[in-house]
């Protein structure tokens, strides 16, 4: 038990959650698991724990070292947050899916070998869908069976790959693929790379997101938004840091999204096109894969699962006391939801990469890696892409929800838990923003809890946050950001916030791709009916021939004489007599 597997603490309670009385026992007990998971995390220290036989293979179920270790403190904290957050759910349903498929993640990202990854992946995969379904209504439902095809093929394409691996390999170790004389296109690999694509939400595989986070629950949403594309960005970075395809698919990740964040009506979509956005700038880090870069990585991950899961907190809350969350219904909410305007406010700058913020601490460590390693044209995408997080989620979001308009709805302030839960990862974006100005880069405890050690070369070092050109930089970012958002608001330019429904890239299945299916069915058809009558002719007249051989009236059917029978019985004999004899 000494070597008990924290995410098996959290999956276990899941199952028991709805055993215990619902109501403050089961939220109390519920509380308590990411809590025991944490303790047992860091009593374990770094190492392989747990190791068991499977088709006489030796797998590790946990291994803690710097890279896991930073995923699963913020994995513990996300699941003690969304706990407090859910305090008034009293769905069974949800309450072991919000536990179930946390811990799925959390043995992912602690998994030591790619057959404990598979196992987790898929339940991850399976558990993650009831809380989409937990809406009860058709489009959640439909919706529901979108992802779960997109999240079942990762899982079947990570098999795929683990298969040929193995064959090629004779190994189950879950390394740097690369690092084994693999290209990136021989299929050992290729397979295990669109899994994780297919998680990360790469360009053309990402459409999955925006289609099913939406349509969860209140809470639900937030849980989803935090989980399954961190898993797959601390899969990419320990199979795949420095695989250098990473760096230019996360750039186009950072870029697209804005476009259609800006002219999404639907908040929490703008969100997950958000949430898109910022999965590219880690995927960058990861691409260049130096320890600057996988650290920066790292750190934004951490940091975008507390800002970006208070956004969401923070539209939840809306949606909650509203029931809507379309920015064209929405307006003036400050006056009656002031605490929640304010937390999204600290989320915004905190996204935005503020200075004093957790996000720009993070962020600007894999924006200085790639002016460091050379990747001029990545590096100015990254700083489009800063200037756009600003413009849809730093301040599209806080405006069009607490301010622009006064819709006239005067709802009550967010539910005590709720705050209690803003409130915290509010505190804790501020925190991890500004402890680097009093401790010294070497002191930040975020810094502290990095994969890998970097020194400190000379002031200019991306690794120092708090050094003029930087903070100069970013506010001119964020400055001119901000001016052409009001130029384009007030000269009635920007895309103003319509009833409507943006196609994404499910365009490619939803239109070419059901006409394509249309078109297949009736193919398939004509060629059934044509071929059935050539050949129905000719099978017409067969059946003829049988009946009038074998029917009531046909040749078989007659009596025949003794005598004949008993011919045929004396042939028959002979014919076996012969067959036995040359035998």
């Amino acid at each position: 038990m000494g070597e008990f597997s924290p995410a098996l603490i959290v999956m276990a309670g899941g199952l028991l959650a709805p055993l215990i009385p619902n109501g403050w026992p089961r939220n109390a007990f519920m509380l308590a698991l990411p809590i025991a998971a944490g303790i047992q995390l860091f009593a374990l220290g770094f190492g392989e724990y747990w190791n068991y036989e499977l088709f006489g293979q030796s797998l590790t179920l946990t291994r803690v070292d710097g890279l896991s270790r930073i995923f699963s403190t913020i994995f513990l904290i996300a699941i003690a947050l969304n706990v407090i957050y859910a305090w008034h759910v009293r769905d069974v349903v949800q309450q072991a899916a919000t536990l179930i498929y946390p811990g799925a993640a959390l043995g992912g990202v602690l998994a030591g070998d790619l057959i404990t990854l598979f196992i987790f992946w898929e339940i991850a995969a399976i558990s993650s869908v009831f809380l989409i379904w937990a809406s009860r209504n058709r489009r959640a439902f439909y919706a529901g069976m979108r992802y779960l095809a997109w999240q079942i093929s990762s899982g079947v394409l990570l098999l795929m790959g683990i298969v040929l691996y193995y064959g090629a390999t004779g190994s189950l170790a879950f390394e740097r693929f690369l690092d084994g004389g693999f290209a990136l296109t021989d299929p050992e690999v290729l397979f295990i790379f669109l899994a994780f694509g297919i998680k990360s939400a790469f360009p053309l595989l990402h459409n999955w997101v925006q289609d099913a986070y939406p349509e969860s629950t209140v809470t639900g949403t937030i849980v989803l938004s935090i989980f399954t594309t961190k898993l797959a960005v601390a899969s990419l970075a320990r199979g795949f840091a420095g695989a250098e395809a990473l760096v230019y698919i996360g750039a186009a990740m950072t870029a697209f999204p804005i476009f259609f964040a800006v002219i999404e009506n639907d908040l929490r979509r703008v969100l997950t096109y958000s949430l898109n956005n910022q999965v590219g700038f880690m995927i960058v880090g990861v691409g260049i894969g130096t320890p600057l870069a996988l650290n920066g990585a790292a750190a934004y991950a951490f940091c975008n699962i507390l800002f970006e899961g208070l956004l969401f907190m923070a539209m939840g809350a809306v949606l909650y006391r509203t029931g809507t969350i379309k920015g064209s219904d929405l307006g003036g909410l400050y006056k009656t939801m002031p605490l929640t305007a304010v937390f999204c406010i600290i989320g915004a700058a905190s996204i935005s990469a503020f200075p004093l913020f957790s996000g720009f601490i993070s962020k600007g460590l894999i924006i200085g890696a790639a002016a460091k390693e050379g990747y001029f044209w990545v590096w100015l995408t990254l700083l489009f892409a800063a200037a756009g997080v600003f413009h849809h989620s730093g301040i599209k979001i806080p405006y069009f929800a607490f301010f622009a308009h006064d819709s006239g709805k005067r709802p009550k302030e967010a539910p005590m838990h709720m705050l209690i839960a803003m409130g915290i990862s509010a505190f804790l974006c501020i925190f991890i923003g500004a402890a680097q100005i009093f401790t010294g880069p070497l002191g930040d405890p975020l810094y502290a809890l990095m994969p890998y050690e970097v020194k400190i070369e000379d002031s200019h070092s991306a690794y120092i946050s708090y050094t003029a050109p930087h903070i100069i930089t970013q506010l001119q970012i964020l400055l001119f950001s901000g001016l052409a958002f009001a130029v384009l608001q007030k000269t009635g330019l920007y895309p103003p916030e319509l009833r409507s429904t943006n196609v994404d890239s499910d365009w490619l299945y939803r239109v070419p791709g059901r006409a394509f299916a249309g078109w297949a069915v009736g193919a398939s058809r004509a060629t059934w009916n044509a071929l059935w009558a050539i050949f129905s002719d000719r099978i017409q007249a067969l059946m003829e021939r049988i009946y009038a051989v074998h029917g009531p009236e046909g040749q078989m059917a007659r009596s025949w004489p003794i005598g004949f029978m008993a011919l045929w019985t004396a042939i028959l004999l002979g014919f076996v007599l012969i067959l036995s004899f040359i035998s």
